[in-house]
């Protein structure tokens, strides 16, 4: 597999520099609260169960695959094992600090993990075989941006799967009251609010194309909706 470049790019131009101060906006905050999201339990083990298992179904043999936002390496040390060859990529440098960590007590010998900005160059180009992102697409900056940085790292005919909160099938009182508030105080990160259907658009404005639109949650309403789009072959 072709080594992708993972640093991001922060120089050079003006939508650069501005990139340089969201990345390190957003590694601020995920550093600050990395220890505590890595001790923290799957609120919904059994949906996250059967989220591994249809990704695992949906991985070619010998797939190079590319996690983004990885978090502190939990499901990439799940899915490397059935890939064959995985980067696993996060903001934070505490979260991927935690992941190596974890990866030196359980080596996985298929993955790596790597400090990159999900909303800045540097995926590679045409270099795997699936991408995906879990829980991550709602944290970018532009949406259509990182889609469309995420669908060039793809091969053609590759899959962006991806698993997505959609703030706006939540309480209304939330995306209106309670995030606001909670992100003044530090406690909330910055979001996009978008459903389902807007999301599955802003996948098709790329050029992909919807495979299979799911939910796996087993708890009451499930705003995490779970999209296998490819990449015209």
């Amino acid at each position: 597999m072709p080594t992708p470049s993972i640093a991001p790019a922060l120089h050079a131009t003006p939508h650069a520099e501005a990139g340089a101060s969201s990345f390190a906006r957003k590694a601020r905050f995920w550093d600050r609260i990395a220890p505590k999201y890595a001790a923290e339990p799957i609120a919904d083990m059994a949906g996250y169960e059967a989220t591994l298992q249809r990704v695992q179904a949906l991985l070619p043999p010998a797939a190079d695959v590319l996690e983004v936002g990885c978090g502190t390496g939990s499901t990439a040390m799940r899915l490397a094992p059935f890939t064959g060859r995985m980067l696993a990529t996060d903001v934070a440098p505490g979260m991927i600090a935690i992941a190596r960590e974890r990866l030196a007590a359980q080596p996985v010998p298929k993955l790596g993990f790597a400090l990159a900005d999900a909303d800045a160059p540097g995926q590679g180009q045409g270099a795997y075989d699936v991408v995906l992102a879990f829980s991550m697409l709602h944290l970018v900056e532009d949406l259509d941006h990182a889609l469309k940085l995420l669908v060039q790292a793809l091969r053609p005919g590759g899959l962006l799967i991806s698993k997505t909160p959609c703030i706006n099938e939540m309480n209304p009182l939330i995306p209106r009251l309670a995030l606001p508030l909670m992100q003044a105080i530090g406690k909330a990160p910055q979001v996009l609010c978008f459903d389902a259907p807007q999301l599955q658009a802003a996948l098709v404005r790329q050029g992909l194309e919807i495979v299979s639109v799911e939910r796996h949650g087993t708890r009451g309403k499930d705003i995490r909706v779970f999209i296998v789009a490819r990449k015209p072959g």
